[in-house]
């Protein structure tokens, strides 16, 4: 038993410490994504070596540093997106639903079949704006019954797991649809005019992710979310315009990156100081974390934030509202 919480102990730092290894590459970078579930791992291996490690006790007090330092180093990732901490977004008190804006985002699943249930769920939130990632030709067809709710939309159907569809209520102009860094890879952006007539500058993503199936380093993923970020900070003094950023985002809310995106662009996270909303993965309870975002400028308070149900999707969508202060 001592050789086996030896070994675990050992790896479980090394898994830690990984990240921190100048290198893009997938086998390093992945291991930003489950820290919540190393340091549930970190906290069970402290347990039993308070159990099974009892007749030394140098091997008691080295394991027991060794697993609650690590586990310290995780929590300080972690712990912003629990409840224990402040909120940074503050929550409205007396939302103007004319200054409000639902957005839903959902990773359907390209092969998914289960598109009444989407339906199901969007008839039922009522969201001004939905974004569909992962829609192909099939969705596209089999989402026409929100057609007539939703007379303002952009189709960009792919095959290739990177298919994106816009639904919104509310108007849109200065659509594009830009390919930003990788081929095949589109983003979608545009304004949203709100019915109070003000107006917000929104961008839909959906970068590749690192691993071994994708791109085998993090770099893409990255060039796309800071370069967004630069460029929503350089139009910040042009434009008086209120900004949004949704998608799945292919990066855990506590990574370095998404934090680099944050500080960059002077966005915020909702998120902070409520909770993860993990959405990825729905059918795993322990291998789940926080893939779909959306990021806002300062001028909004928080209505509502929620996980919705399960739509057959390896996603749960995303259901946010704001209303401008």
């Amino acid at each position: 038993m001592l050789t086996t919480l030896v070994v675990s102990s050992i790896v479980l730092c090394i898994l830690t410490l990984a990240p921190l290894l100048p290198s893009d590459h997938w086998i390093v970078r992945v291991w930003e994504f489950p820290r919540l579930q190393i340091t549930v791992l970190l906290l069970l291996n402290a347990l039993l070596i308070g159990v099974f490690v009892n007749q030394n006790l140098l091997n008691l007090v080295s394991l027991l540093a060794v697993n609650l330092i690590t586990m310290s180093y995780q929590l300080w990732w972690i712990l912003p997106f629990t409840p224990l901490m402040k909120k940074t977004v503050s929550t409205s008190r007396a939302p103007d639903p004319k200054r409000s804006i639902k957005v839903m985002n959902a990773n359907v699943l390209m092969t998914n079949r289960h598109a009444h249930k989407l339906i199901a769920l969007v008839n039922k939130e009522q969201p001004h704006i939905l974004v569909t990632l992962e829609s192909n030709q099939w969705w596209q067809d089999a989402l026409v019954p929100l057609h007539d709710s939703y007379p303002y939309r952009v189709d960009y159907p792919l095959e290739n797991l990177y298919g994106m569809h816009l639904f919104s209520r509310l108007p849109l102009t200065d659509i594009s649809i830009a390919e930003r860094v990788e081929k095949g890879v589109p983003s979608i952006h545009c304004i949203v005019t709100l019915e109070s007539g003000e107006q917000v500058t929104c961008h839909f993503l959906h970068p590749a992710p690192p691993s071994p199936t994708e791109n085998t380093e993090a770099t893409e993923r990255d060039i796309e979310l800071l370069g967004l970020a630069k460029e929503i900070a350089n139009n910040k003094d042009s434009s008086q315009r209120s900004v949004l950023v949704s998608g799945d985002l292919n990066d855990v809310a506590w990574s370095p990156t998404t934090r680099a995106f944050l500080r960059v662009s002077g966005l915020q996270d909702p998120r902070l100081g409520r909770g993860a909303y993990n959405t990825f993965h729905a059918q795993y309870v322990f291998a789940r974390w926080p893939l779909d975002h959306i990021f806002h400028s300062d001028d909004f308070e928080l209505v509502s934030l929620k996980r919705l149900s399960k739509i057959g999707s390896d996603h749960f969508p995303l259901l946010t509202e704001l209303t401008l202060k």
